[in-house]
């Protein structure tokens, strides 16, 4: 089944990733997040290639995901106890945001803390693991007509120069056969199309390849693996380019800890599975929102208290047991939070 709105087939194509990644046929363990993003784009789907085993290790810090203020101390924190102005670097913003992180992290057990002599020290619990490998960004148009080929070229050309992302695809639904040569003729070289035909639900055949994309990460690997300062320029500049690989980097991590703790079936937190009319439908390898109101997939949007159709729950409905424990909405969050983590736990335990 294709539902009528994008939102569903975004859903579709991240079921899609979670079976079948990555599209040359080879297997990777990635985790598979939606509308991930920064101030300047928001990704459809964000598929993060990981390390097992040092997603095994970032697993103890928690299932919720880190932010930026909590990467700084977490990542800078030493293994002796010290003063926090001591080891961490200086900010860009004031120092008591630093000491609200600081506090924060130490509520989440992620460091500890302690006062002596009216100082704060921090001291680290255990080390940030590298467990990503690469980060590639997927985006949807089931149905691509000319002019939103136009609009996704530039979308695509950003991803391509923005430095990071390792690979970025467009996603589009068959027509028949291959996707016309006019049309693939507008997205940048470098961008991999997927051709994908969901007609009958997700299997991991569900999808093919088109045109394979550049490796972005080996066009910007100057950048960021490490090799900045390495050529001619003066001591100030090679700092200052160090400065914003160091950003970039960080950049990367926060979108890779977004799509840790959110994952992609979290859309329940944005719609009314306590409305009476909602529903889970299984589409092959997949279940999407549906309402019985519509008949339809709806959209996050249109899922909210001010559809006209919206229903609450009766009161009683949320003090029944098992196996509906609090009503059928807080049955459908558990069912949606308990496949999330189990993905999760399958790409640790490969």
């Amino acid at each position: 089944m294709i539902p009528d709105a994008e939102f569903g087939y975004e859903l579709l194509v991240c079921r899609w990733a979670e079976l079948a990644w990555h599209p040359d046929g080879e297997s990777r363990p990635a985790i598979v997040a939606r509308q991930i993003g920064t101030q300047e784009r928001r990704w459809d789907v964000l598929v993060v290639e990981v390390d097992p085993a040092g997603l095994r290790r970032r697993r103890a810090f928690g299932e919720r995901e880190l932010d930026r203020e909590l990467l700084g101390i977490v990542r800078e924190a030493p293994g002796d106890w010290a003063w926090y102005r001591d080891v961490l670097p200086e900010p860009d913003y004031p120092w008591r945001y630093v000491r609200e992180a600081i506090h924060r992290a130490a509520d989440r057990d992620l460091i500890d803390e302690r006062s002596r002599k009216g100082r704060i020290e921090i001291r680290r619990r255990r080390p940030y693991p590298d467990w990503i490998r690469r980060i590639v960004a997927i985006e949807n148009k089931p149905d691509l007509t000319a002019s939103a080929a136009t609009r996704l070229s530039d979308q695509l050309a950003y991803d391509v120069e923005v430095g990071l992302l390792d690979e970025t695809w467009l996603a589009t639904e068959t027509t028949g056969s291959r996707l016309e040569p006019a049309l693939r003729r507008e997205m940048p070289v470098e961008a991999g199309i997927l051709i994908t035909d969901l007609a009958a639900g997700v299997t991991p055949a569900a999808a093919a390849v088109e045109w394979l994309p550049s490796d972005l990460g080996r066009s910007h690997s100057g950048d960021r693996r490490g090799n900045a300062g390495d050529g001619p320029g003066s001591d100030q500049e090679r700092e200052q380019e160090r400065t914003q690989n160091r950003e970039r980097e960080l950049r990367r991590l926060v979108l890779a800890e977004r799509a840790y703790g959110r994952g992609w079936r979290s859309f329940h937190e944005t719609m009314r599975p306590d409305c009476r009319h909602f529903r889970l439908d299984r589409a092959g390898e997949a279940l999407l929102p549906e309402c019985a109101a519509k008949g339809r997939c709806p959209t996050a949007r249109e899922c909210s208290g001010s559809c006209a159709s919206f229903s609450p729950e009766p009161p009683g409905w949320r003090t029944k047991g098992w196996p509906i424990e609090g009503g059928p909405g807080n049955g459908i969050r558990r069912l949606l939070d308990r496949r999330r983590d189990r993905a999760r736990y399958r790409t640790v335990r490969r």
